[in-house]
């Protein structure tokens, strides 16, 4: 477990911001060796701890959102009026209202408005469901979309009902299209949860932010370094589920 995960973002910010002689007491040493710190093993550890977290708090969106993303592709383009107006009011407002805003919302106000006791990491989740799942449906609706016409005659004709015809001729279709483009919302994610260390979750870039403070003095151009780990890790990750993609694509003859 991180050693801030029971912290507050107001311990923490105290933490980031003690005076020079709390911190540390040491002279600070020559420039140039800013790497340093990446060779202390609990620095290294702690970055992969704050990695997970980010990568747990993507995945679990994702996988939420793929759920909910689906069914809301599904009911877009039905013909109700009522519905698709819905439906695509609730994509635009989340695609227009930034993530950062959402997650205020959510965590600060939705609890003290409804007195609920809920974690950050919680809220975040929360959050990235609910753009992945706007993002996701759209996502959804434009492969069903991108299925050719005579798709849909042909199956009619055989004499296969609405949920036969979904289950067999379009949506193994449209999930094949989905793929890159749900690798890519995954990546954007992962990247993007970098946000949630602005309600108290402590994430990567977080850790990465408090290891460049507490070494300031005697490193003070670790931060070059360390956030140059930070890049690489996120580089490394998300081309990881990038070539995982194309392994996919080539499996399935995309």
């Amino acid at each position: 477990m991180l050693p801030f995960a029971n912290a507050t973002f107001a311990s923490v910010s105290a933490y980031i911001t003690t005076p020079p002689g709390v911190l540390t007491p040491n002279a600070p040493t020559a420039g140039g060796e800013g790497w340093r710190p990446l060779l202390d093993p609990e620095n290294i550890s702690l970055l992969f701890q704050g990695l997970w977290v980010s990568v747990r708090i993507a995945l679990i969106a994702m996988a939420l959102s793929l759920l909910f993303g689906t069914l809301l592709g599904l009911v877009m383009d039905v013909r109700s009026r009522l519905v698709r107006f819905l439906t695509r009011a609730y994509v635009e407002v989340l695609r227009i209202i930034p993530q950062v805003v959402l997650l205020f919302i959510v965590y600060f106000d939705s609890t003290r408005t409804f007195h609920l006791d809920m974690s950050g990491e919680l809220a975040a989740i929360i959050v990235f469901t609910l753009w992945g799942t706007a993002e996701m449906g759209d996502l959804v609706r434009g492969a069903i979309a991108a299925v050719p016409a005579h798709q849909y005659e042909s199956a009619r004709a055989l004499g296969l009902s609405t949920r036969q015809l979904q289950r067999h001729v379009i949506l193994p279709q449209a999930i094949r299209q989905l793929i890159p483009l749900t690798v890519n919302l995954t990546t954007r994610m992962i990247k993007t949860t970098a946000l949630v260390s602005l309600i108290g979750v402590i994430e990567i870039l977080k850790v990465a932010q408090s290891i460049i403070d507490r070494e300031r003095f005697d490193y003070p151009d670790a931060a070059l370094w360390i956030y140059g780990a930070v890049f690489l890790i996120y580089f490394v990750v998300c081309y990881a589920i990038s070539a995982y993609s194309r392994h996919l694509e080539r499996k399935l003859a995309l």
